[in-house]
C-alpha cells in the first residue's frame, strides 16, 4: 500500500473515532457532569503527552541518525519548537471561541459563536492527524517507525478523539442546535485529521531529509494544545485528584500501547 493510503486510512480512524465521541450528544441532555468532563480530557492529555515522547520525538531523533545527520537532536527540538509556534500563530489568527468561554479568540469576524465553537476544536485536530498520517506514511520506509507503531499512535489518538467529540458536540447543542446537527458539526471538526495527515505524506515524503523536522513538528504542536487548553480544563482552575490521576492514566496507556505494539 503506498504510503499515502496508509497515511489516509490511519486518519480516517481517528476521524470515526471524534465522530463516534460527538454521537454521544444523545446520551446527555446538558452537558458532560464535570467529573466526567475532567477524566475525559485528562486521559487525553496524557495519550498526547506519551505519542509525542514514544511516536514522535524519539522516532524523529532515531530517523535523523539513521541519515547521518551531525546533531540528531537538533530535527527533533527545531521541529518541536517550530510546532509550538505554528499552533501560537494559528491561536491568535484563527477566530475560534473555546467551550465555556463567553469571549472569543483570533482575529475579529463575523462568524457565530458555532462556527467559532468548530473552529476551535478543528484547530487541536491539526496536530494529532498530521503525527498520524506520517507515522502511517513513513511505516516501513525506516527503522524508526513500524507499522504496528504507527498503529499504536492511531489508537492512542483514536482514544482521546472520543472526548474531543463530545466537548465539541454537547456545548454546540447548548447553543441551540438540534441534536442531529450537533452531531454532525462535532464529527465534521475532525475532517481536517485526513487532509492534515495526507498532506504532511505528501510534503515530507517527497523530500525525506525534512521528515524528522516533521515528527517533531507535530509534537510541538500538540504538546502546545495539551499546556495551553487540556491540562488547564482538565483541572478546571483548581488542584483536581480526579483531572491529574486521568492525565498519568492516559500516559501509561499510550506508553504501553507503543512500547507492546512498536
Amino acid at each position: 500500500m503506498s504510503p499515502v493510503l496508509l497515511a489516509f486510512l490511519g486518519t480516517t480512524f481517528t476521524f470515526l473515532a471524534t465522530a463516534v465521541g460527538a454521537g454521544t450528544v444523545y446520551l446527555f441532555r446538558k452537558e458532560i457532569p464535570q467529573r466526567i468532563q475532567r477524566i475525559f480530557l485528562g486521559f487525553a492529555a496524557g495519550v498526547m503527552i506519551a505519542a509525542s515522547v514514544w511516536s514522535l520525538l524519539i522516532p524523529a531523533m532515531e530517523m535523523a541518525e539513521e541519515q547521518n545527520m551531525a546533531h540528531s537532536w537538533l530535527p527533533a527540538a527545531g521541529g518541536f519548537v517550530l510546532g509550538g509556534v505554528f499552533l501560537l500563530a494559528l491561536d491568535h489568527l484563527l477566530p475560534h471561541m473555546h467551550p465555556g468561554a463567553g469571549k472569543a479568540e483570533g482575529v475579529k469576524s463575523s462568524f457565530t459563536r458555532t462556527t467559532m465553537l468548530v473552529l476551535a476544536v478543528t484547530l487541536h485536530n491539526i496536530p494529532e492527524g498530521l503525527a498520524v498520517g506520517l507515522a502511517f506514511g513513513m511505516a516501513g520506509e525506516s527503522s524508526a517507525i513500524s507499522l504496528s507503531g504507527a498503529l499504536a499512535l492511531s489508537v492512542g489518538m483514536a482514544l482521546q478523539n472520543f472526548p474531543e467529540g463530545a466537548a465539541i458536540s454537547l456545548p454546540l447543542k447548548k447553543e441551540g442546535l438540534s441534536n442531529n446537527r450537533s452531531f454532525l458539526l462535532g464529527a465534521l471538526s475532525g475532517i481536517v485529521e485526513p487532509i492534515a495527515g495526507v498532506t504532511g505524506v505528501l510534503v515530507a515524503g517527497s523530500i525525506t531529509g525534512i521528515m524528522p523536522w516533521f515528527l517533531a513538528f507535530a509534537a510541538g504542536a500538540m504538546i502546545y494544545v495539551v499546556v495551553e487548553e487540556l491540562i488547564p480544563v482538565a483541572n478546571l482552575g483548581e488542584h483536581s485528584h480526579t483531572g491529574t490521576l486521568s492525565v498519568m492514566a492516559g500516559f501509561l496507556v499510550m506508553m504501553i500501547l507503543d512500547i507492546a505494539l512498536a
